[in-house]
């Protein structure tokens, strides 16, 4: 039930950074990052029946059995055999690593490694998408961009003329932005302490900005007052306990929905008055914008190649492989918001 796949184009996510600082819960290495990309199918493992050499697909960090109790719910993508698992740096089926040196195992991340010219996935993490799409620009897809873009047109579903607040303008927050415009929201207001984002957000279609540092009062009653009582949407895309509460607490009553996307610290406590909840407000969270991978994703392309969806203005730096520490460096400088990679340099 694997693939090897040859990489072609690659991205760096903030979550390789994370990682690669040994940041994340339990570090492993030595280890390959990567998970964010596009390749074609250079042979498939056993059992493989819908996926032949050749294909182009998305690796992704989270799978699909089509199997699991998660699969066939038409609410959750959070498969039981293949979701994300950042401790595991070895495949499922018998526990090994494919990648070694002198004889000793390099483990895997995420189910992906895509920082290699070639890695091996499980079956159910590699998407199948038109062979037409430019990889250069549909690899973005396979993680930040979808998980904002679905945070927005899945879960939060803003309706024409709503108003949406989106915290952190960061890839994942500009793509939840993409989607409001998408959705057609009246007014985007982009919430970041970065005042150098909101210039670039503007092509999202965030036309206000706020800036909590420019207030002596909770962010909430900024938005709250700039909006007669709290916007219709908000999305938090940052992964900070206050963003998340300022996130839930600026969505106006009655009918508010507010959606969590940032993957905040382990000892992180979320506190609310329960009245919030009685006013009739509503929290949700998102794992990968709702999206199943397989079955989802190659939708999404098609919204690329009808341009529904623009994908170029999400990437602003390009480097060969030799270079990879320089989109650490855009990253790390907040540079840049997607740096691609190109394998065959």
């Amino acid at each position: 039930m694997e693939v090897r796949l040859k990489i072609l184009y690659t991205a760096l996510c903030h979550t390789d950074v994370f990682f690669w600082e040994a940041k994340g819960q339990n570090p492993l290495f030595p280890r390959i990052l990567g998970h964010e990309a596009a390749g074609i199918v250079e042979s498939v493992g056993e059992g493989v029946t819908d996926l032949a050499p050749g294909d182009h697909v998305l690796p992704v960090f989270t799978g699909e059995c089509k199997e699991c109790a998660h699969c066939l719910s038409e609410e959750s993508n959070m498969c039981d055999l293949l979701r994300i698992n950042t401790d595991r740096g070895v495949m499922i089926n018998d526990g090994k690593s494919r990648f070694s040196i002198n004889g000793k195992p390099i483990y895997h991340f995420v189910g992906t490694s895509t920082f290699s010219e070639y890695t091996v996935v499980h079956s159910g993490c590699a998407a199948k998408i038109n062979p037409l799409a430019p990889l250069n620009l549909v690899c973005i897809l396979s993680c930040g961009i979808s998980t904002g873009l679905g945070a927005t047109l899945n879960v939060a579903k803003p309706t024409k003329g709503s108003t949406v607040a989106v915290f952190g303008l960061g890839a994942v927050g500009l793509a939840a932005a993409e989607g409001a415009r998408i959705a057609g929201a009246s007014r985007i207001i982009g919430v970041d302490l970065n005042p150098r984002r909101f210039h670039e957000a503007k092509k999202f279609g965030v036309n206000e900005f706020v800036n909590p540092k420019d207030y002596n009062k909770p962010v909430q009653e900024v938005i709250s007052e700039m909006t007669n009582g709290g916007v219709d949407r908000s999305i938090e895309c940052v992964g900070n306990i206050d963003a998340m509460i300022s996130a839930f607490e600026c969505v106006r009553d009655g009918w508010g929905v507010a959606v969590l996307v940032g993957v905040p610290y382990k000892d992180a406590t979320f506190k609310t008055h329960p009245v919030n909840f009685l006013n009739e407000r509503t929290l949700k969270g998102t794992f990968f914008g709702n999206y199943k991978p397989r079955s989802d994703l190659p939708a999404v392309v098609e919204m690329y190649m009808n341009k529904e969806l623009e994908l170029e203005k999400f990437i602003t730096h390009e480097v060969s492989f030799s270079e990879i520490n320089k989109a650490f460096d855009y990253m790390l400088q907040g540079d840049s918001l997607r740096c691609v990679i190109r394998m065959d340099g």
